[in-house]
């Protein structure tokens, strides 16, 4: 039985419609990770392939590290305490990505206080934490020891074991492990779910797996068209967009999310969203009215049909120097009173409010 190199999928030659299809019986690649690496081409459905059930099992059985990559700019969605339960108590070392994406003011001392803050609350033991840079263009320039350092916490972490690279869709698993080979040899891509069964990689003295994308229930990246991702993923440097609020105001984050602040008090809310989403600012009394005209239109893209798709969760008490965090879109940090917070939002996604990360 063989496997495709780029996403692990077990190559075939029967059914063009299914993964694993290639029309060469010598190839190393199917021929969507070759479309895909050379056009970007997705001509199957980026959320194929095994179950986060079958993942577990199988990683159940290996005897090693888990490397639990998340997306700093994603954090909440990408950690979850109940998948973490699943892998058996391993032993844990997170990999926290796109660091870059962050404005460069928040060090890494404030980063790592943040992850090891969040994993407590969550219930979560880590063994280690590293904070990666940018792996797609500046892997191992002279400024950035990213890879080093995880090579080097592999190495203290690993006592005699294989590693494994879990995480979800998107977090970078494929790029971080592309990066520690020096060779582009696992398909990446800005589609969740491009790698679609573990692939195992002799590395130095062990094996190092990569694994599919676990995908999050609660969030905007699981639901979108795949036409929409390049809007709603960021690959530059965030730009925060800074508003001064006073009485009731409401911002709309496409048509993926409002947070309408009621009885605003000197606050200054910060936009985290990639650059290339719209934020609409208006007023509270006036937003049901905006969105039952607009969705779908001006307020775009969505994931929702209509007003019916939606649900409201409220929020009182202090908000102060917290974070409103929509699962795959990005978060709110507020400061200053607010009497009550409404997050509007489609009903399959997942809102939460945390300290501050920024």
């Amino acid at each position: 039985m063989r496997k495709c190199q780029g996403c692990g999928a077990v190559l075939q030659s029967e059914d063009a419609k299914k993964i694993g299809y290639t029309p060469k019986s010598d190839a190393l690649i199917c021929q969507r990770c070759f479309r895909l690496t050379h056009y970007n081409d997705a001509m199957v459905s980026y959320r194929q392939g095994i179950s986060a059930d079958e993942v577990f099992q199988k990683v159940n059985q290996l005897d090693a590290l888990i490397c639990y990559v998340v997306d700093l700019f994603d954090f909440e969605a990408g950690l979850f305490s109940r998948i973490m339960a699943r892998s058996k108590n391993k032993e844990i070392l997170l990999a926290a990505t796109k660091r870059d994406l962050l404005p460069r003011s928040v060090g890494y001392d404030k980063i790592s206080h943040f992850i090891v803050r969040r994993c407590k609350e969550e219930g979560i033991d880590l063994k280690g934490v590293v904070v990666v840079e940018d792996l797609v263009h500046h892997a191992k320039s002279d400024n950035n020891p990213s890879v080093e350092n995880l090579v080097e916490a592999i190495k203290v972490l690993r006592k005699d074991r294989d590693v494994v690279m879990m995480g979800m869709a998107n977090a970078g698993k494929s790029t971080l492990v592309n990066a520690l080979l020096d060779r582009s040899q696992i398909t990446t891509s800005p589609h969740p779910g491009t790698t679609l069964d573990l692939i195992e990689i002799e590395y130095e003295d062990f094996k190092l797996y990569d694994t599919p994308g676990l995908l999050a229930n609660g969030s905007v990246l699981t639901y979108c068209d795949d036409s929409d991702l390049k809007k709603l993923i960021p690959h530059k440097p965030i730009k925060p967009i800074v508003y001064q609020l006073k009485g009731n105001q409401s911002l709309s984050i496409g048509g993926y999310a409002r947070v309408d602040l009621w009885g605003c008090e000197g606050v200054s809310a910060t936009c985290y969203f990639s650059n290339e989403m719209k934020i609409h600012r208006g007023k509270c009394e006036k937003a049901d009215e905006l969105w039952q005209n607009h969705l779908g239109k001006e307020l775009s893209p969505t994931i929702s049909k209509d007003l019916s798709d939606l649900k409201k969760m409220t929020y009182q008490g202090n908000i102060d120097g917290q974070d409103i965090v929509i699962f795959g879109l990005g978060f709110v940090c507020v400061r200053g009173k607010v009497n009550k917070v409404d997050v509007v939002v489609d009903e399959k996604v997942s809102v939460t409010f945390r300290k501050a990360m920024i």
